[in-house]
């Protein structure tokens, strides 16, 4: 049987029809313009204009927009310090660097994880810092936000109770260290400003977290020794001490409940 291309029924599939945008899509950008450019017009002084939205420098010719501008990008670059800012200034510095040290001795070099000890670092600061927290909730915060301070009043409250703190835990030479750089000749404690108490708090704090490290480290490296010692008379030379000394000071550090005696040296350090 013979047959003709005009035989063939050639069936194509009409294709899907393109997603058209909902109509939720363009109520939410709509809105989101209109709120961001409320937000930009409240900030430009409080302008009439509903919306206002300018890309680039142009638009800020006039000084008082160059200023809202300034605010702009120091306060998200603040944003961003903060966390280190906050974390210098508090007891996590100490801690973060015992941990890395006992993780050194016990030679594990992933157990635990930087984020458990990293958590466990923060949970301790919250702990240890919460007196502090106390006296600047009650006697800043509160008081702010109940109006019977302003907020350059509860700023200065609030860092006079942080400035106690260090300037208890730190070191009465590295304070000074920093007045002399700073050429501010004899100055009392209440009036050091936070630009010198800050950098001698951090100074301390390191110099205080290397020298638990390294009492930390002497039992351990007298294990180290004692395995080599035997492993060389033997005449296991092929055998590294590490391999044999690792279990024995897991071990020995178990036993003596170690975590617990760490966890309580840093907390009495403090004056906790």
């Amino acid at each position: 049987m013979n047959t003709t291309p005009n035989d063939y029924i050639v069936t194509t599939r009409p294709e899907p029809p393109r997603p058209r945008p909902r109509r939720w899509t363009w109520l939410f950008l709509v809105f989101l313009l209109v709120g961001a450019g409320g937000l930009w017009a409240q900030a430009g002084g409080g302008t009439n204009d509903a919306f206002n939205l300018n890309i680039g420098i142009g638009g800020l010719a006039e000084p008082g927009k160059v200023n809202i501008a300034i605010r702009i990008v120091f306060l998200m670059t603040l944003l961003t310090v903060a966390p280190s800012l906050i974390m210098l200034m508090t007891c996590f510095t100490r801690i973060v660097i015992v941990f890395s040290f006992l993780r050194n001795a016990l030679s594990l070099q992933g157990v635990p994880a930087n984020q458990i000890m990293v958590g466990f670092a923060l949970f301790m600061t919250f702990f240890i810092m919460q007196p502090v927290y106390q006296k600047i909730d009650a006697e800043a915060i509160q008081p702010y936000s109940q109006g019977q301070l302003g907020g350059g009043a509860a700023l200065e409250v609030a860092k006079g109770h942080l400035k106690d703190f260090m300037l208890r835990q730190a070191r009465p030479r590295d304070v000074e260290f920093f007045v002399g750089l700073a050429k501010m000749g004899p100055t009392k404690v209440e009036d050091l400003p936070m630009t010198v108490v800050i950098p001698g708090f951090i100074l301390s704090e390191l110099r205080t977290g290397f020298q638990m490290g390294f009492l930390l480290f002497i039992p351990f490296i007298l294990i180290d020794f004692v395995v080599a010692i035997v492993l060389m008379s033997l005449g296991l030379l092929f055998l590294p001490p590490v391999t044999i000394s690792m279990p024995l000071k897991i071990l020995l550090f178990v036993l003596v409940d170690g975590w617990t005696l760490v966890v309580q040296s840093l907390a009495l350090s403090f004056g906790v």
